[in-house]
């Protein structure tokens, strides 16, 4: 099945034109630096109801963008990060939601970020560019809900760094979104993962061609560097039982005693490196990782994150996969006690699985009927209330 076709097939949200928009307000970030403007690319699946009440917003990923569904043309290898939740008849219903997917302000796919024009230099801002955390995000994010004229999201659905970003929304703007689903995430991240995030920028920063992120002065990209931080974070997003399914320790051929390509592993991951070398950009990895490292939202309210969650007003759905070791089921347990201690509403689902953290990304029939199940409620009410969507 060609682009063309699997466009027009039943479930998918077809051909989708990104849009960039331009926010003009002034933006304070958590660094003490102000971006007086930025641009956010955003892609929109399915109708806003006339009464503004069905919209989802989508926070993706660290390696995630704003194409989440659908194609943006007919020569597409593959469509959207998530399609396989987005569509007609899917978890994310886009014949009762209007759903809004963006790349994050210092992504590199279209989004203001370090490798857009400095106007105040002509040149990309690189490393000049200010580093972000994810209360940042979502104050960006608050302007472009401003820009939709939609006063609350009916859910804000994120995994991994998404749902980090869906509960800092819960307590930054509790009265503008009415359910938060957090999927595959945790309340800050562990030693351990700071080390693992600290590791792949030292790869990078290390990189001869990384020109302490002037690169794109240089006409170069730290390729080496780059590539070294995918392979190892692609590591920790696959569980031990999924790799040795998939790889065993199989060799390619017969040993040849060297250092190149001999595992089938060894071609795996430095396939999934070389493609996002192809894709990403340095200076986007390095921001986006220490924007992890910084999260959390219990830091301001003394250690104890039931404190931060009391600020909250939102409906919470947690999922956590078996087989995640990087987000583990007891990190989003974590999140589920101190809502509770907290005195909010919250739902649990641990989802059994093989994969590792990637599984948020997965059609799995469970997972995708607790989500099924959690936004059909969600949908029935503001249809019952006439608030559906026109034909």
């Amino acid at each position: 099945m060609n682009a063309t076709e699997a466009a027009t097939a039943v479930g998918s949200v077809g051909l989708v034109t990104p849009q960039r928009i331009a926010i003009e307000q002034p933006l304070p970030l958590d660094c003490g630096r102000t971006l007086p403007r930025h641009e956010l690319m955003v892609e929109t699946y399915g109708t806003l109801n006339a009464q503004r009440s069905n919209a989802i917003l989508i926070c993706h990923a660290l390696s995630g963008d704003h194409h989440a569904a659908g194609f943006n043309s007919a020569d597409d290898r593959k469509p959207g990060w998530w399609d396989n939740c987005i569509g007609p008849g899917k978890p994310l219903d886009t014949e009762r939601f209007f759903v809004v997917a963006l790349n994050n302000l210092g992504g590199c796919r279209g989004s203001t970020g370090p490798a857009t024009i400095d106007p105040q230099t002509g040149k990309p801002y690189g490393p000049d560019f200010p580093l972000l955390t994810v209360r940042d995000w979502v104050r960006s994010q608050a302007l472009l809900t401003d820009h939709f004229g939609i006063a609350r999201w009916a859910a804000i659905v994120g995994g991994s760094l998404g749902g980090m970003q869906v509960m800092q929304w819960a307590i930054d703007f509790p009265d503008r979104l009415a359910n938060a689903v957090v999927i595959a995430s945790a309340p800050q991240l562990s030693a351990q993962n700071i080390a693992f995030n600290e590791i792949a920028r030292q790869a990078i920063l290390s990189d001869p061609e990384f020109h302490g992120g002037r690169f794109y002065d240089h006409g170069v990209v730290p390729s080496r560097g780059l590539k070294l931080a995918r392979m190892l974070g692609h590591i920790t997003y696959l569980s031990d039982a999924a790799m040795r399914a998939k790889f065993g320790n199989d060799l390619k051929a017969a040993p040849t005693f060297n250092f190149d390509v001999e595992f089938e592993v060894e071609s795996y991951l430095r396939y999934q490196g070389q493609s996002f070398v192809d894709r990403f950009d340095a200076n986007t990895y390095l921001l986006m990782t220490k924007a992890l490292d910084y999260f959390d939202p219990a830091r301001d309210f003394d250690d104890h994150l039931e404190a931060a969650f009391e600020r909250t007003a939102a409906r919470f759905l947690v999922i956590a996969f078996s087989s995640d070791w990087r987000f583990s089921p007891a990190r989003s347990r974590e999140i589920v006690k101190a809502l509770v201690d907290a005195g909010r509403d919250v739902s649990y689902a641990l989802i059994e699985s093989q994969l590792g953290h990637d599984d948020f990304l997965m059609p799995i029939p469970h997972y995708h009927d607790v989500m099924r199940g959690y936004l059909h409620r969600i949908a029935c009410a503001f249809e019952a209330a006439g608030d559906g969507v026109s034909a």
